[in-house]
Formats: structure tokens, C-alpha cells, sequence
């Protein structure tokens, strides 16, 4: 179980972390403008999963949407499929969209999940 934690809380951590080397996000107005693809000023779930998604696509070396246990940190763990990733980053969605509107605003992206 601590595996599966650890895998969960890595791929929400590292996508972040590569996205803010790679693109120079530096606040939370500039996550906004980058999760925001459609320019409407909030962050769909589909958005933010997208977003949130570097990290498994750079561990998924043979492109099969599964991390193997190979491919995950310390070469074990239960294997791992995107939908199953989509599904966690859903969840985390959920406890920070503060007013339930389905989209997260500058300030609930800032804010750590309730």
C-alpha cells in the first residue's frame, strides 16, 4: 500500500515540478495560463488532468499507458494505467474545487487540496 501512495504522490509531485523547469511557471497566474488551453480564465478537470499528466507519460518508457513496476520508482510496485492515474488526479480535482463549479479558479490552484 505505502508503494502505491508513494507512486500516487510522485506522479501528482513531478509533473509539476518538470512543468515549471520546462515552461518557467514561476505563480499561480502562470499555472493558470498554462493549464487554461481554451483561454477561458478557469481549469477544466480534463485541463488539469492533461497537465498533471507529464509525469506518467515521461515514465510510461514504452508508451503502453501502464506503468509496469519496471518503470516506476524503485523498479516495483502494482502496475499502474493512465485511466487509473486520471482517476486519482480526479479525485484531487475534486477536494480543490472549493465552490464545486467543476473548475478550479487562480486561488483554488493555489490553495492545497481540503
Amino acid at each position: 500500500m505505502r508503494t502505491g501512495i508513494f507512486i500516487s504522490v510522485l506522479l501528482c509531485a513531478l509533473p509539476v515540478a518538470a512543468q515549471v523547469q520546462r515552461d518557467g511557471v514561476a505563480s499561480t497566474k502562470d499555472y493558470l495560463s498554462k493549464m487554461d488551453r481554451n483561454g477561458d480564465g478557469k481549469v477544466s478537470l480534463a485541463e488539469y488532468q492533461d497537465w498533471m499528466s507529464y509525469a506518467f507519460d515521461a515514465m510510461d518508457r514504452n508508451h503502453d499507458g501502464v506503468l509496469s513496476p519496471d518503470e516506476q520508482p524503485g523498479g516495483r510496485g502494482k502496475p499502474l494505467t493512465r485511466g487509473e492515474h486520471r482517476t486519482r488526479l480526479a479525485e484531487r480535482f475534486a477536494k480543490q474545487d472549493l465552490n464545486r463549479d467543476g473548475y478550479l479558479s487562480a486561488k483554488e490552484l493555489a490553495a492545497p487540496p481540503q
